[in-house]
């Protein structure tokens, strides 16, 4: 007899499958590569009216395995000894890549860089995305460049966007600049070891995005902190799923990205320039969001109020920690999610992001891997120029409308796939018990989020008498990659 082994469920085949089927398009673009090649052979130099900030010391700060580097940052403190100026260089994709080429067609069709977790479907040819376009330590590269100054209240202003060259003198991850920002015992940061100025300046940083952050907040900005599923993948194969949460790295980022595109979209709208908005309109379903806080004890005002609503996180987020992830996650769906809209220029009266409290907001920070933001750099640099716009409103306005269901299909496929992941993960791990809290009773079955790792699942058996809101344990007794599911039963 000869014995059997059952394969491995091929995870990349099924990201493909699912891409397929959501309509994107993964063969190659014609004329792409003589395309790459050209921009390749084209070096990077000084020109008139860019600035050459390559001697600033700046860095960057994504995660550990992040190759498509868009954006570093830099910052001093100003004259008056009290504000600190930030700087915040963005890879100018849009000297690489120009409208109505192959590439750029290609980028507009598919939108966004797509991420799973064991193969990222780019938007761009990785030649560029994470090389030629990429803000790699260590390279010159051509950047627009926003600039604001944080006053000691958390107020931007002072703001500015220029062409410039820059070089990323040190690239770092969240996972290491976290924990040392936290002072956590044992956190150690390589790069920063005996280099006392680098240290200095991402104190500064964090500095800055500290104010930047209470302020947001005190506007009634949503902070929802929550926890996400983080998958271990060696050699294409899902090791273990680990929780993650944000930090003061992520934080940092997250706030200088939020204060660089609120910067461009005000300055896009003052000078009269038509372009994209992201925006969260104001809850329709807010009723049901008051209904929902309600049953929680706390009594929300009748009209949508994201200061209210955020005070109520914050509390929510320390009295019952076990019940807040599900809590949480009912308000964004509730909250609907974010668009693309055309902004008409001259236009004051714009929609704006009811989730960070924000009137004007665009996305300009990440044009490697977002379609969007690629539009907006084109429009900021015909801008600067001087120079007709590059987009048309009408076209603005159809970008938009593809934009938003390429996101649509986006979050499908990383859906669909963070349950294929989760089940290949807990697979070796049957029979194991874990403690969960039931996330849903309807006429479908009973459904349990587990605590760690964090996935969701079935219990198939034993669910009689749970109701949303309990805690309990269960068992594991399946997992199915092909479907999707993960099935649970209480001893």
């Amino acid at each position: 007899m000869h014995s059997t082994t059952t394969p491995p469920f091929d995870l990349a085949a099924a990201a493909r499958a699912e891409m397929i089927h959501e309509g994107f398009s993964l063969g190659e673009t014609p004329g792409g590569d003589a395309q790459v090649e050209a921009i390749r052979s084209h070096r990077t130099q000084a020109e008139a009216g860019v600035k050459n900030l390559t001697s600033l010391p700046w860095s960057s700060i994504d995660n550990d395995t992040s190759r498509d580097l868009d954006q570093i940052e830099y910052a001093e403190r100003a004259a008056d000894g009290v504000g600190i100026r930030v700087l915040v260089a963005i890879a100018d994709v849009a000297a690489a890549i120009q409208k109505d080429t192959p590439l750029d067609r290609a980028a507009a069709a598919q939108t966004q860089t797509v991420y799973t977790a064991v193969h990222n479907f780019a938007m761009l040819p990785e030649e560029l995305s994470t090389d030629l376009t990429s803000l790699n330590e260590g390279q010159v590269r051509r950047v627009i460049v926003c600039e604001f100054t944080v006053d000691a209240a958390g107020l931007a202003s002072a703001a500015a966007i220029y062409a410039a060259l820059a070089s990323n003198g040190a690239q770092l991850a969240y996972s290491g600049v976290g924990p040392w920002l936290e002072e956590k015992a044992g956190a150690q940061v390589p790069k920063l070891a005996g280099n006392p100025a680098l240290a200095a300046q991402l104190r500064l940083q964090d500095e800055a995005a500290r104010r930047l952050h209470k302020q947001r907040l005190a506007l009634g900005a949503l902070d929802f902190k929550r926890v996400e599923a983080d998958p271990v993948v060696v050699n294409g194969q899902v090791q273990a799923i680990e929780a993650v949460t944000s930090n003061r790295a992520t934080d940092l980022i997250a706030d200088f990205m939020i204060a660089a595109n609120e910067t461009m979209a005000v300055i896009l709208r003052r000078s009269g320039r038509s372009c994209l908005r992201r925006v969260v309109r104001s809850p329709e379903r807010w009723g049901r969001i008051v209904t929902l806080v309600a049953g929680k004890g706390t009594t929300l005002p009748a009209a949508p109020d994201s200061a209210a609503l955020n005070t109520f996180l914050q509390a929510q987020r320390v009295a019952d920690p076990v019940h807040y992830p599900d809590l949480s996650l009912a308000i964004i769906k509730l909250m609907g999610p974010g668009e693309y809209v055309l902004a008409r220029g001259g236009e004051d009266d714009q929609p704006g992001h009811f989730g960070l409290a924000a009137l004007d907001y665009t996305h300009s920070t990440a044009p490697n891997r977002r379609y969007a933001d690629l539009v907006t750099q084109r429009i900021v640099k015909a801008m600067l120029a001087g120079e007709p716009a590059p987009y048309t409103e009408d076209e603005l306005a159809a970008i938009a409308e593809h934009l938003n269901e390429r996101d649509s299909a986006a979050r499908k496929v990383e859906r669909s796939m963070q349950k294929r992941v989760a089940a290949v993960a807990l697979g070796g791990r049957l029979g194991e018990h874990f403690e969960g809290v039931v996330t849903g009773v309807n006429d479908k079955g009973t459904f349990l989020r587990v605590f760690r790792p964090p996935v969701e699942g079935k219990i198939v058996r034993g669910a009689e008498g749970l109701d949303v809101g309990d805690t309990t344990t269960v068992t594991l007794l399946s997992t199915d990659p092909v479907h999707a599911f993960i099935d649970f039963a209480r001893p």
